[in-house]
């Protein structure tokens, strides 16, 4: 063949390899958006303890077909403390034996003719795209088959190739001694290095089974690519977790620590590892008494029967040192020395790890749950400077307080721009509906903060002023403050439950209540300023807290609405 033969089937191959990356992106977040929330409920439901956590994880990366979407959702849980380290890593070890059912979906592609699938699906799966109801699951046989497709055209252009008779490559894998255990490691790091590259194990497993399948490649070096590719694929999240919190990059380096044991291991006792695999599956690693056509069949079965048992022999040894992968990552990762509480950082939401939309809106909603809990303590640091006397403290808490309005004013921008990047992309109506409501609540959540910032004002003008509240206002704005309070409190508890398990009547409740309380203190003003008992600028500073007061409260109950998807009809 000519140097431009060789290019065209160079070419090929890199568009098939392409071709299988979006088709596995394309199936797993189709997945996602069929199951999506019910398969979070399972995570944080079935992880009681280390054997339901590895069941649990392996279940959910079989259904979407991707560990980077478990691993990442782990970390989630871990970030909202819906999950602890150890049942994490009981997630991700589960994680890992279910990710081995998509080289046993390659290995199908080598030793079944998928043609007569492929095209009749991609049939169906653009009928159903354009059906509304149905376009999931179009989209899920839409990846599949770009995944089948690339399969064939992978396999096609092995032939095409022609590497079995190609006497340069031959000489070239021939001359590694594949019973050197330098040549195995080698191997491993060539894996692992091309994992870390391309981002994809899947794309690494289908050059593997490519090359052994032709014959050019020995199983034995195949199989430490292979080894290397469980190390590689742990970067992506040892990566994006880089900006996380403690939690998150213990979770992913406990990702790396389990892959390395485990390949630590496996090199201990390789060679008679491999000829038992081998033996499973009755294919000689010599490979001298099979056909081209029996190996092409065999060897990507060998593959994935050895991917398979090396994760299900690790994790059944590793489960067991839960524990003690805990304390390890935990002496390696210690807690950063934490800035000042009050600076700004967003605790849950990170870019870098944002796979699939589903899972960012989940992100997304944690951090609106955080923004909506510092505007309660920024409403706490109000009610002391109500009652503060010492100047200096006085002075400091208002500063704090002015630090918290900047701070709600940035978290609402970041978080409205990440659900702006979250929603460029291919949504569900439920999910476009949540970030419809999630835009809304950080919007009235930073009005909270105004609100909060000018009643601080009102009381720094009180005391500018050198006027003092008689003790019947202080015990009304007391009073006032208690019931913002309680409806600053019932609004957190909505933002962090189910809806299913909610009532937004006790927050209509409390409104009403503030609403009538107003009234009465507005009426009672006039009188008691009409009977001289204090001055009018004492009065209209004491109706300014009052009125904002109020306006806070309705904001809450604007966020809660959003939240429940429900109106209030007699407020």
């Amino acid at each position: 063949m000519t140097t431009s033969d060789y290019l065209a089937i160079f070419f090929k191959i890199i568009g098939s390899l392409a071709l299988l990356i979006y088709g596995m992106k394309v199936m797993s977040e189709a997945l996602q958006k069929m199951a999506g929330s019910q398969l979070r409920h399972i995570l944080s439901a079935m992880t009681t303890n280390r054997f339901t956590g590895m069941l649990t994880g392996t279940f959910i990366t079989c259904a979407v077909q991707s560990s980077s979407a478990t691993t990442v959702m782990t970390v989630s849980f871990v970030n909202a403390g819906l999950l602890t380290l150890a049942q994490a890593i009981s997630v991700i070890m589960g994680a890992n034996i279910g990710t081995t059912l998509t080289a046993w979906i390659m290995s199908l592609g080598y030793t079944v003719d998928l043609t007569s699938f492929v095209f009749p699906a991609f049939l169906v799966g653009i009928i159903l795209i354009y059906s509304r109801k149905m376009r999931y699951i179009g989209d899920f046989l839409f990846g599949i088959s770009f995944m089948f497709f690339s399969l064939v055209l992978l396999n096609t252009s092995g032939k095409e190739l022609q590497l079995e008779s190609n006497p340069q490559i031959i000489d070239f894998f021939k001359s590694f001694d594949v019973d050197s255990y330098l040549t195995i490691l080698s191997f491993l790091f060539i894996g692992s290095i091309i994992t870390c590259i391309v981002q994809s194990s899947a794309a690494v497993m289908a050059i593997t089974i490519l090359l052994c399948s032709s014959g050019v490649l020995p199983i034995y070096l195949g199989i430490a690519l292979v080894m290397g590719e469980n190390i590689g694929t742990t970067a992506t999240a040892n990566l994006a977790a880089l900006g996380a919190n403690t939690q998150a990059r213990r979770t992913a380096l406990a990702h790396l620590v389990f892959n390395l044991i485990g390949v630590i291991w496996v090199l201990c006792v390789f060679y008679p590892f491999v000829n038992a695999v081998c033996g499973l599956v009755h294919y000689d690693p010599t490979g001298h008494n099979l056909t081209q056509e029996q190996l092409a069949v065999k060897l990507p079965i060998v593959l994935a029967a050895f991917h398979s048992s090396f994760n299900i022999m690790n994790t059944a040894v590793l489960i067991w040192f839960i524990p003690q992968i805990e304390r390890l990552v935990c002496m390696l990762i210690k807690p950063r020395h934490s800035d000042d509480e009050e600076d700004f950082r967003l605790q849950f939401i990170q870019a870098g790890i944002m796979k699939t939309p589903e899972l960012s809106v989940l992100e997304a909603h944690k951090e609106i749950r955080s923004f909506a809990g510092r505007m309660q303590r920024m409403f706490g640091m109000v009610r002391d400077l109500l009652v503060e006397k010492d100047e200096n403290t006085f002075i400091r808490i208002f500063d704090r307080i002015e630090k918290y309005e900047g701070i709600s004013d940035s978290m609402e921008i970041e978080i409205a721009n990440y659900l702006d990047q979250v929603g460029t992309a291919h949504l569900s109506d439920d999910t476009k509906m949540k970030i419809r409501s999630m835009l809304r609540e950080i919007t009235e959540i930073e009005s909270i903060g105004d609100s909060c910032y000018n009643i601080a004002r009102a009381l720094k003008r009180k005391r500018t002023g050198k006027e003092e509240f008689p003790e019947k206002l202080y015990e009304q704005l007391h009073q006032m403050f208690e019931l913002t309070d309680d409806a600053l409190t019932q609004m957190n508890v909505i933002l962090s439950g189910r809806k299913a398990n909610l009532d937004a009547s006790l927050s209509f409740n409390i409104e009403n209540e503030i609403n009538s309380y107003r009234n009465q203190l507005k009426t009672t003003n006039i009188t008691d300023i009409n009977a001289h008992l204090y001055t009018y600028a004492i009065g209209t500073i004491y109706m300014d807290i009052i009125q904002e007061c109020e306006k806070l409260g309705d904001y809450v109950v604007n966020v809660v609405e959003a939240r429940m998807g429900v109106r209030q009809h007699n407020g």
